[in-house]
C-alpha cells in the first residue's frame, strides 16, 4: 500500500494509502470513530466503521490517547466538508508508540504553561500554520534576491566588535584570553562582501541583549541583510519596497489556508502595493504632534510612536532622514543637511512597527574615522572596516529586515513569540 503525505491526498483519490502520523483528536459516534490524524504536512480525518474493520480493531481505537503515533491505512475519499477536501475510510490501524497524559489538551492553557512546553505546542494547528507562513517568508526572501542577481555571502556570528557599540550584545568567551560577541548584524562584513561581489545578502540569526519585554522584541532573531555597491538611499528604499511586496504576494498566493486558520484579514495585506508612502523624520514628528503624542523632536521613535505613524497609512510607510545623533556611526550624513542621516525605517501597518532599517553608508574615510572616535569605539577593531574606505571606496547602501516581525504582521499576531519555533526573550531560555 502506498505511503502518502496528507498534503498530497488529492493525487491519491480513490486509492488505498497509508498515513504515518500522530493522533491529534478522536471522537466516536456509536459504531464509528472519527480520528483526526496529522503527519506534519497537514491534518485529515480518518473514518473508522466498526462494520468494516471488525470489533477487535474498533475496540483498539477506543482508547487511543492524544499524540499517539500511528499508521492509518484506508481509501482516500473526496469530501467538500473536510478542511483539506479529503477524508480516509480507514481499514487498518497500527500503533507505533503510545502517548500517555499528553500535557496540552484541547482546554485553554495559559501562555507561560504553553511556552514551557513549546516543543509540544508547535504540534498544534495554529502554531503549525504560523511556522508554515514563516517558511514561506524565508523562501520568498531567498527567491527574491537570487532572482535579482544577488549573491548569498554568509557573515560571522562571532565578532570582535559591535556595529553599534557593545551595550546590547552578548559577550562570549573566545578561548583563553579573548572576548567575542554574538553578532547583532552582518552588515559591516556584508559591506566588504559588496565591495567584492557587488550585490550581496546575508541571512542568519542575530542577537540583541536589550532588556526589553515588549511584544515586538526577541533576543535571538533572523534577519536578511542586502548590501549593494553604488546604491543610494533611494535605490535601497525601492529595493526594500519591492522585497516587501514580493513576500506579501507570495504568502497570499501560497498560504491562504494558513491565513484563514489564523483568521487573518487578508484584505489589509492585499493593499500592500508599491510605491509606499515616504515621509521625512520631520514630517513624522509633526504627525505625532498632531495626534497628541508627547514626542520631543530629535529623539528616536518609540513603539507607540511607530504605531501611531503606521496607523495613518494602509500599507508600509518609509520614514527617512532621522537625526544623525540617534543613528549608528556608519550612516552617511545628508549633504544638504548634515545633522540628518541618509537612513530609512520601513514601518508595517496595523501597529507592527519597524520591519526594515537601513540606509546609505559612510564612504568617506576621514569622516568614518571621526565617527568611530566620537562613539568611543576601538579603532583597532575597525581597521579592516576602514580598509574598505582606503582601497576603492564607493557609495553603497543596504538594510536589514527581521523575519519574525514580518511573520507577526502577515499572520496578525499579538506577540512575536509565536513566530519562531523556540523564542528567546528576556526571561525565556527554555526549552
Amino acid at each position: 500500500m502506498a505511503i502518502a503525505y496528507i498534503e498530497d491526498l488529492a493525487r491519491h483519490e480513490g486509492q488505498s494509502v497509508t498515513i504515518r502520523g500522530w493522533l491529534h483528536n478522536r471522537r466516536s459516534s456509536g459504531r464509528i470513530h472519527f480520528l483526526t490524524v496529522r503527519d506534519g504536512s497537514g491534518f485529515v480525518q480518518a473514518v473508522m466503521s466498526r462494520n468494516i474493520v471488525g470489533d477487535e480493531l474498533f475496540h483498539r481505537a477506543d482508547h487511543l490517547a492524544q499524540e499517539t503515533s500511528i499508521l492509518v491505512s484506508g481509501t482516500v475519499r473526496a469530501d467538500t466538508r473536510a478542511p483539506g477536501g479529503f477524508e480516509i475510510d480507514a481499514t487498518e490501524l497500527q500503533v507505533v508508540s503510545e502517548s500517555k497524559d499528553y500535557p496540552i489538551t484541547p482546554k485553554e492553557h495559559g501562555v507561560d504553561y504553553l511556552m514551557d512546553r513549546r516543543h509540544l505546542w508547535i504540534r498544534s494547528p495554529r502554531q503549525q500554520a504560523i511556522l508554515r507562513v514563516r517558511h514561506e517568508v524565508i523562501d520568498a526572501i531567498r527567491d527574491f534576491f537570487n532572482g535579482r542577481g544577488f549573491v548569498l555571502a554568509d557573515t560571522p556570528i562571532f565578532t570582535p566588535a559591535a556595529c553599534e557599540g557593545t551595550t546590547t550584545l552578548f559577550p562570549v568567551q573566545y578561548f583563553e584570553n579573548e572576548t567575542a560577541f554574538l553578532t547583532q548584524s552582518g552588515q559591516l562584513y556584508n559591506e566588504a562582501n559588496a565591495m567584492a561581489l557587488g550585490r550581496v545578502y546575508c541571512f542568519g540569526p542575530t542577537f540583541r541583549a536589550e532588556k526589553s519585554k515588549t511584544r515586538r522584541h526577541l533576543t535571538e532573531f533572523w534577519m536578511v541583510e542586502p548590501e549593494v555597491a553604488y546604491a543610494t538611499l533611494d535605490d535601497i528604499i525601492e529595493l526594500g519596497e519591492a522585497l516587501v511586496v514580493s513576500v506579501v504576494g507570495r504568502v497570499l498566493d501560497t498560504r491562504r489556508r494558513e491565513l484563514e486558520m489564523l483568521e487573518r484579514d487578508t484584505t489589509k495585506l492585499e493593499r500592500v502595493k508599491t510605491p509606499f508612502p515616504r515621509i521625512s523624520y520631520d514630517e513624522a514628528a509633526e504627525i505625532l504632534k498632531q495626534h497628541g503624542r508627547p514626542f520631543e523632536s530629535g529623539g528616536d521613535f518609540g513603539g507607540t510612536d511607530e504605531t501611531v505613524l503606521s496607523q495613518q497609512f494602509d500599507r508600509p510607510v518609509a520614514v527617512h532622514r532621522y537625526p544623525a545623533a540617534v543613528k549608528a556611526f556608519y550612516m552617511k550624513p545628508d549633504p544638504e543637511r548634515p545633522d540628518r542621516a541618509l537612513c530609512v525605517d520601513v514601518l508595517a501597518p496595523e501597529g507592527y512597527g519597524e520591519i526594515i532599517g537601513g540606509g546609505q553608508r559612510l564612504d568617506d574615510y576621514d569622516l568614518l574615522l571621526q565617527r568611530i572616535h566620537e562613539h568611543n569605539l576601538p579603532q583597532d577593531a575597525f581597521e579592516w572596516y576602514l580598509d574598505l574606505r582606503r582601497y576603492g571606496s564607493v557609495p553603497h547602501s543596504g538594510f536589514g529586515m527581521g523575519v519574525e516581525r514580518v511573520v507577526a504582521w502577515l499572520c496578525g499576531l499579538e506577540h512575536i513569540r509565536e513566530t519562531i519555533p523556540y523564542p528567546r526573550m528576556l526571561y525565556r531560555l527554555y526549552p
